[in-house]
């Protein structure tokens, strides 16, 4: 994207979406006070945005408090339904799922952080819940390594100057040059495991899904417990399955890319009658 001006940029648009990402699992219903304390926003400006997202049907208010409404969830279905490998993963997802009865993901990334974009869970949960839209860190995460390992240099350098590389846990990789270390581990080996990095306990194996061009769009992720698994357990039963199904989503972006968008012109086979004397 060519460098841009502030002058381009819309405030009013950029608060909005403040003040919806405002609302959290710890501010599911906030008052203009609270609002305004977390985004930064003067309370007649959050007052306005308030009134104008519930015209719009995203927001509620009652009792001086406000909160989302289902509505905002279009705007998720909006992003499926524009990147078909959303779609196409859902059921290599589960397929893994159904044959190791653990937990798998596809995660893109998003600024410094990775972001589920499909899961599939597996009936036994683990004390680090995750969904889709879920933000975790690139450095603590198997998918956050994936994709970091195969992205720009200035990408790491952005994760590591902004991110800053945070201990989660006591075994949370937190220097830069060792982090830079694993992800050319990671280049080399195709693949990422974490072991208690992001949450005690909390294991997870990611490859990279590529797009039809060989680019990494995102990854794909299988997660379980120390308690259930050991990481030799993971490195020979699940990552073959990962791979595999990486290798399938692969497959079929390049199926779609490769089918016309639109149909050729003139008479195709079976749709006319041949002419008369044909």
């Amino acid at each position: 994207m060519d460098e841009v001006s502030e002058r381009d940029i819309i405030q009013s648009i950029e608060r909005g979406f403040a003040v919806l990402l405002a609302f959290d699992a710890d501010l599911p219903r906030a008052s203009l006070a609270e609002l305004a304390e977390k985004t930064g926003l003067s309370r007649p400006a959050i007052r306005r945005i308030l009134l104008t997202l519930q015209r719009l049907g995203y927001v509620d208010g009652a009792a001086g408090r406000w909160s989302l409404t289902p509505r905002v969830l279009t705007i998720g279905a909006h992003y499926a339904a524009t990147h078909g490998v959303v779609e196409i993963t859902q059921p290599h997802l589960l397929r893994i799922v159904e044959l190791t009865g653990e937990s798998a993901s596809f995660a893109q990334l998003d600024g410094i952080d990775v972001v589920y974009v499909a899961r599939v869970h597996a009936r036994r949960v683990l004390s680090h819940n995750v969904d889709i839209g879920t933000r975790l860190p690139v450095h603590a995460t198997s998918m956050g390594r994936v994709i970091a390992a195969f992205a720009p240099a200035d990408v790491v350098d952005r994760i590591i100057d902004e991110g800053g590389l945070p201990a989660l846990t006591p075994h949370t990789v937190t220097d830069p040059i060792a982090f830079r270390d694993v992800l050319h581990d990671v280049r080399h080996q195709g693949y990422a495991l974490v072991d208690g990095e992001l949450e005690e306990g909390f294991l997870s194996i990611a490859v990279p899904v590529r797009d039809s061009a060989g680019e990494v769009v995102g990854a794909l992720a299988w997660s379980t417990s120390r308690g259930r698994h050991t990481p030799e357990d993971v490195i020979r039963d699940a990552l073959p399955l990962l791979l595999e199904g990486a290798e399938a989503v692969s497959a079929d972006l390049q199926v779609i890319s490769a089918r016309p968008r639109v149909l050729p012109g003139g008479p195709r086979p079976g749709m006319f009658p041949p002419p008369p004397g044909h």
